[in-house]
């Protein structure tokens, strides 16, 4: 007789891929813990520049999913990734599936973040700390922002789903406004300095490049870099 231990063995026996399977789905499952893990750095500012905003006459965007877009300013941001957040219900939805918080200046540097707990939920941006603020609100405000994303393509899109917090992105675009069925509109910010509702950027992406170190320290390719 076969004890259930001879038994598991020799159906491994019988079946020689089991053991590759069993390596294959916990490599799998180890890196899928890997990339959900923020990216940590060395205290100090890693993004110093704020975004650049070029105001432009309205013009029209490709229309996406039977909305139509009205661009108002060309856009790019180098900053690190604070969070980021996929959404799958509602209208907005269909168009920007995705919300990344982004932080400059101070809100790159690894000493402040760690003093303020951030999540993102229901299309907003979220910060609190204990205590004391590491920094005054205003100048949370002015260095950080939650971005509501519409990928220009499809690699854009799988681009963006990969983005890991603590990242450093080159991104370019559209600020846009948007029309949609229903009378749906969504607006965009124009400004760096609003907090509420619509104090979110809405951005075309055409260009998306990140990096795991800031650039300056780390001269290899991005871990991705996307044009349209």
């Amino acid at each position: 007789m076969i004890g259930i231990r001879d038994a598991r063995n020799e159906t491994m026996r019988r079946h020689p891929l089991g053991p590759i399977l069993l390596a294959v789905l916990g490599t799998a499952s180890a890196w899928l813990w890997w990339s959900g893990q923020p990216i940590r750095h060395q205290p100090g500012v890693l993004a110093q520049g704020a975004p650049i905003q070029e105001d432009v006459p309205p013009r029209s965007l490709p229309d996406q999913n039977d909305f139509h877009l009205t661009a108002i300013a060309h856009y790019s941001i180098r900053a690190r990734v604070l969070g980021a957040k996929p959404y799958f219900g509602g209208p907005q939805a269909k168009l920007s599936p995705y919300d990344v918080a982004l932080g400059w200046g101070p809100m790159s540097d690894q000493k402040i973040l760690d003093q303020l707990s951030i999540s993102l939920g229901n299309r907003f941006f979220f910060y609190r700390w204990q205590g004391r603020a590491p920094i005054p609100q205003s100048e949370i405000i002015r260095n950080a922002a939650n971005n509501h994303l519409i990928p220009a393509d499809a690699s854009i899109r799988a681009a963006i789903r990969c983005l890991r917090v603590g990242q450093i992105v080159d991104l370019g675009g559209w600020l846009v406004d948007v029309d949609g069925p229903n009378n749906f509109k969504w607006r965009t910010s124009r400004r760096r300095d609003d907090t509420g509702n619509g104090a979110c950027e809405l951005i075309y992406v055409e260009k998306l490049n990140a990096w795991d170190q800031p650039p300056a320290m780390e001269p290899a390719n991005p871990v991705f870099a996307l044009a349209r």
